[in-house]
């Protein structure tokens, strides 16, 4: 049990999320289905919070004295994502936010989604529908990645 609450906090990190938490569950020998759900769910957890809260936080932030460069380094970043999904996806918003949390690389993920459909003034149950496929996705992905590197250290061991 505290193995899946692990998986759980590592999946409900930012940068990290699903695509830290479901090597993290095949390294550590857990079962793959329960991991895997564990980890959908706690990348789940914050989506609506970052949706409804990040970008008030952010802009409140953003000019204070200790916090203010981070602040606006996130809310840049979120900009940045959402532009870019705007000027790529036109009248396919949504499966571009999909594409965009689904495809495992650095910078795009659940929280940098969410916080981008946020800051394009997106539809919120489009918006969650979008990522949790995206979500689903890049879990799926990753667990490929995870058991091939798995198989091919133990073959190569």
């Amino acid at each position: 049990m505290k193995k899946y609450l692990w998986i759980l906090f590592i999946s409900m990190l930012p940068l990290v999320e699903i695509r830290g938490a479901v090597p993290v569950a095949v390294l550590s020998g857990l079962p793959i289905i329960p991991s895997c759900i564990v980890s959908v769910i706690g990348n789940l957890i914050p989506v609506p919070f970052i949706f409804l809260f990040a970008r008030r936080i952010l802009e409140w932030g953003k000019d204070k004295k200790y916090i203010g460069r981070l602040f606006t380094w996130f809310l840049e970043k979120g900009q940045k994502g959402g532009r870019k999904l705007e000027e790529k996806a036109g009248k396919g918003l949504y499966w571009a936010l999909f594409l965009f949390v689904g495809i495992p690389v650095p910078g795009t993920g659940a929280w940098t989604g969410m916080l981008a459909a946020s800051i394009l003034n997106m539809d919120f149950k489009k918006s969650t529908v979008a990522t949790l496929a995206g979500v689903l996705l890049a879990g799926a992905i990753v667990l490929a990645a995870a058991l091939l590197g798995l198989g091919a250290y133990q073959m190569v061991k």
